[in-house]
């Protein structure tokens, strides 16, 4: 990487945020598109977000992404919002124009243009389970509804955060109780794990019984990217189901900010890569928000 003073930047806000592959996958894109821009981290700390955005209008920073604890401080410090983050109330991607601050959300389109690229599947007339109600949760449930979806059912443990979700998918959303869990997915043509469960070897939110009443051609689709195989996708697996991986939304809603960053085609091949290789340092910490749904 060559820096010039003419070499234009782009970061990402969260705390903490040393562990995150954005820069990786951001300055590998940079890199293949010949553009001179870099992509840094900057650790900002729980209520610091409208001083980042000042530093991004000050500094002329061209595009910052955002991740936990700042989404929901962003969405409402922004000058605008897409249709997407004014539904959602939360922005992990913001474009300057001139002193203008423009709020997006890339998480529910890169997590269907995962589905489209990575599974072969369309979500358009599909049956979908959505296990979850957080943040990750609900950009997946607005963009199963926007990609057509003939129902789009939320499972939470707390029936009220499951309706608010749900009432983002308008008349396709619905909510179902954790409790029969076995019989909201016994019509699933796909079925999303947008909780933390499964960032670790010994949780999974599905248990045995309700994974054999999931049809044998439904798609299993867990947001946790990090392990790559989650307890659920290796059941999945086992029960002869076909699965996807969180990894594919991480490249994909980067793929969108890079697009609305630099108005070209985001290299995608390159960005994958860089997301699969191993971390040049020590990893601490959770995964990028993409891949959590506690936000």
């Amino acid at each position: 990487m060559n820096l010039s003073g003419a070499t234009r930047l782009a970061a990402v806000i969260g705390d903490p945020i040393r562990h995150s592959r954005s820069p990786a996958i951001f300055n590998a894109a940079f890199a293949a598109a010949a553009l001179d821009w870099a992509y840094l981290a900057f650790e900002v700390p729980s209520g610091g977000a409208a001083g980042a955005l000042d530093a991004v209008r000050a500094l002329g920073l061209e595009g910052l992404s955002v991740t936990m604890p700042h989404k929901t401080d962003v969405a409402e410090l922004v000058d605008e919002r897409s249709p997407q983050a004014e539904l959602l109330g939360a922005v992990n991607c913001v474009v300057r124009r001139g002193d203008r601050l423009i709020g997006h959300n890339t998480d529910g389109a890169g997590f269907v243009a995962s589905l489209r690229a990575d599974a072969d599947f369309d979500p358009a007339g599909q049956r979908c389970v959505v296990l979850g109600a957080g943040g990750a949760a609900r950009a997946v449930v607005l963009a199963l509804a926007e990609a057509g979806a003939a129902a789009v059912v939320v499972v939470n443990r707390s029936p009220d955060k499951a309706a608010t979700a749900a009432a983002l998918a308008g008349p396709v959303g619905a909510t179902a109780p954790i409790d029969d869990l076995a019989g909201s997915l016994a019509a699933a043509d796909l079925v999303v794990n947008a909780t933390s469960l499964g960032m670790d070897a010994a949780s999974t939110p599905i248990g045995p019984a309700a994974l054999t009443a999931l049809p044998d051609s439904a798609l299993v689709a867990d947001l946790v990217y990090q392990p790559a195989v989650t307890p659920l996708l290796a059941a999945a697996t086992a029960r002869g189901l076909h699965t996807m991986g969180g990894l594919g939304m991480l490249v994909y809603q980067a793929a969108e900010a890079f697009t609305h960053w630099t108005g070209e085609v985001a290299p995608v091949a390159e960005m994958r890569r860089a997301a699969e290789a191993p971390p040049a340092g020590p990893s601490a910490g959770p995964p990028d928000a993409a891949a959590r749904t506690d936000e």
